[in-house]
């Protein structure tokens, strides 16, 4: 078993919304893991619910071995960020393609 290492931010958007006097901000992130048989991509997804300016929740969720192959992961942190994922739903939603890119690990 292979010993994990840093974790990078490869890729990061942004999106803000204002729902009467809440503010909610989300970050969509691509990480990128070096481990010790190559370098696997994910998503992390971050959502800051602020009050009149002040942080009074953060949400935030991760996958972060999706697959070794950069472009994939880049096509589902445009999807999560196209469709305004929340991290609570970072798994239902990206589940099934993580299933089907496991096999991108296969060396």
């Amino acid at each position: 078993m292979g010993v994990d290492k840093c974790m990078y931010i490869v890729n990061s958007l942004y999106s803000n919304f204002k729902n009467d006097n809440k503010e909610s901000q989300y970050y969509f992130r691509m990480t990128k893991k070096d481990f010790d048989f190559g370098h696997a991509f994910g998503i992390e997804i971050e959502r800051q619910d602020l009050i009149e300016g002040e942080v009074v929740r953060i949400e935030r969720d991760s996958i972060n071995k999706i697959s070794n192959k950069e472009e994939k992961v880049k096509e589902l942190l445009d999807l999560v960020y196209r469709n305004k994922v929340s991290p609570i739903h970072l798994v239902d939603i990206l589940g099934e393609y993580v299933d089907r890119y496991v096999s991108d690990f296969n060396i």
